[in-house]
C-alpha cells in the first residue's frame, strides 16, 4: 500500500520510520501531499470536492488546511449518488481485494496492498511480535476490523485464530488449548471471555496481552483486567473508513500517556463545525489526511474529539510522532431547539462574523418546549463587549431567539463543545 511495508521490522518499533527526528517525518509528510492529492482527482469524488486546486500548492499545512473538510456524516450521501464509494476510490472497484458494509449502510474498500489498514503498528507495541498466536475476535461478517488484524498479523509475520464474535464457550477451548498469547478486539468481549473462561474453570492463562478497540476502555476495566490475568492491555483508535490512526504503547508493562498517529497519517484537530486547525493542546474534532493510494482521503472528518498532547514531546517509547489524548466524544453536537436544528458550524459562522469573539459556546438550557440558549463569548474585554449585533446575527443564523454572555479569554471549558445542550428532559 505504501512505501513503509517493507522496512525491516527492529527491536521495540516495527520500522526505523517510528522513531524519525519529528522534522524529518513533517517534511517527508508533506513532500508526498501533492502526489495524494493529484491521485485523488483521478477519482471522480474527489475532483469534484478538490474541482479548482492544483496539486502542486499543496505542500504546506497551511495549503491543506484550506482545502474543504469532507466529514464522514458525508459518506452516505456521496455514496448515494454514486456507487459504491461516492466516487472517493482511486483504484477501480474491480481491482480491489474487498467490499464492505457498515450501518447505514455505508461501504469501504480495501485494496491488494500489504497491511493495507496499517495494523502492523499497533500490534507491534502491544507486544505481538514473529511467532505470536493471536485470537483474533473482531467479526469477519461484513465489517473490516478482523481483515485490519489479519493484515497486521501477515506483515509481523504469525499466525491468527480466526475466532470472531460469540460462541464464547469456544473461545475458551480456543484460548486453553491453542494458548495464543494474545487476544485482539472488543474490551468487553475480552471480560466476557475471561469470565466465562472461571464458569468453565479452563486455564487461559497462556493470553499475555491483548489490543482492544472499537469500544471505550475506562481504566477500571483495564485494572479489572490486569487482575484476571492479563496484565498489558492496550488500545488502538480506528475505523472502517480509515483504518489505523493512532494507538497506545508501553514501556516495562507501564503505559505511556496518549496515543502515537500513524505514520502515513497527516492529523489535524479542528474546530467542531469547521475546518479551521485548533492550538496544540484544545479539544478539537480528528481530521485526517491519509496516504492511501486506492481510497485517498483529504481532510477526512472523523466526527471524534480529540486533542494533542499539551508536551509535544516524544513518547518515553522511543516513538515521536505526534500523540493525541485519545477518544474523547463525538463532535457532532447538533442539536433541535423550538423544532429547529442548530449546527455547531452556525455558532462559528457567528464567531466569525463578529471579530471580537475569541471563542464561543452556545448553550441550550431550560426545559424542552420552554429552553433558552445562550451564546458565551470569550473577549478580551466582556466590560465593553456589545451585545446587540451578535444577538441580531444569532436570530439571523439560526431563525431563533439568543442571548450573549461575555467572559474572558481562557474561562471556557476546554472540551471541544460548541454547542452544549444541558437542557431538563425529565
Amino acid at each position: 500500500m505504501n512505501d513503509t511495508v517493507n522496512n525491516a521490522i527492529l527491536g521495540d518499533t516495527l520500522d526505523g520510520l517510528e522513531t524519525r527526528d519529528p522534522e524529518q517525518r513533517e517534511g517527508e509528510l508533506l513532500a508526498r501531499l501533492p502526489a495524494l492529492v493529484a491521485r485523488a482527482q483521478s477519482a471522480s469524488g474527489w475532483a469534484r470536492i478538490l474541482d479548482g486546486v492544483d496539486a502542486r500548492d499543496i505542500h504546506t499545512r497551511k495549503a491543506l488546511a484550506a482545502l474543504p473538510v469532507t466529514r464522514k456524516s458525508d459518506l452516505k450521501s456521496l455514496q448515494h449518488h454514486e456507487h459504491p464509494f461516492g466516487g472517493l476510490n482511486a483504484t477501480p472497484l474491480g481491482q480491489l481485494r474487498r467490499v464492505f458494509m457498515s450501518p447505514g449502510p455505508i461501504f469501504d474498500p480495501e485494496g491488494n496492498g500489504m497491511d493495507w489498514w496499517r495494523f502492523a503498528r499497533p500490534m507491534y507495541a502491544a507486544g505481538v511480535r514473529p511467532g505470536s498466536l493471536v485470537q483474533n475476535c473482531f467479526s469477519y461478517h461484513f465489517t473490516p476490523a478482523a481483515y485490519m488484524v489479519e493484515g497486521g498479523a501477515a506483515r509481523i509475520g504469525c499466525p491468527v485464530i480466526p475466532a470472531g464474535i460469540g460462541q464464547t464457550e469456544q473461545q475458551v477451548q480456543a484460548m486453553a488449548t491453542l494458548r495464543p498469547d494474545t487476544y485482539i478486539g472488543t474490551p468487553s468481549f475480552l471480560k466476557l471471555i475471561i469470565e466465562k473462561a472461571h464458569d468453565m474453570g479452563a486455564d487461559i492463562s497462556g493470553m499475555k496481552q491483548a489490543l482492544v478497540s472499537a469500544e471505550a476502555l475506562p481504566e477500571s476495566l483495564r485494572r479489572w483486567f490486569t487482575d484476571h490475568g492479563v496484565p498489558h492491555v492496550l488500545q488502538t483508535y480506528a475505523s472502517a473508513d480509515v483504518g489505523n490512526m493512532a494507538y497506545e504503547t508501553a514501556t516495562a508493562g507501564m503505559i505511556h500517556p496518549g496515543m502515537v498517529v500513524d505514520e502515513d497519517v497527516l492529523l489535524e484537530i479542528v474546530r467542531p463545525g469547521s475546518g479551521e486547525p485548533v492550538a496544540p493542546g484544545e479539544v478539537g474534532e480528528v481530521v485526517v489526511t491519509v496516504f492511501n493510494p486506492d481510497y485517498p482521503l483529504i481532510r477526512f472528518a472523523t466526527g471524534d474529539l480529540s486533542a494533542v498532547l499539551a508536551d509535544g514531546g516524544p513518547s518515553p517509547c522511543g516513538r515521536t510522532n505526534v500523540r493525541i489524548r485519545g477518544w474523547m466524544g463525538r463532535a457532532d453536537q447538533t442539536t433541535k431547539v423550538r423544532a429547529m436544528f442548530v449546527h455547531p458550524a452556525q455558532v462559528n459562522e457567528i464567531a466569525r462574523r463578529h471579530p471580537e469573539i475569541l471563542k464561543a459556546r452556545l448553550v441550550v438550557s431550560g426545559r424542552v418546549a420552554n429552553d433558552v440558549m445562550t451564546l458565551h463569548c470569550e473577549v478580551d474585554d466582556p466590560a465593553s463587549a456589545y451585545a446587540p449585533p451578535i444577538i441580531e446575527t444569532i436570530r439571523d443564523l439560526t431563525k431563533l431567539r439568543g442571548e450573549v454572555q461575555f467572559t474572558v479569554r481562557g474561562s471556557l471549558p476546554n472540551d471541544g463543545k460548541v454547542i452544549d445542550d444541558v437542557r431538563d428532559y425529565s
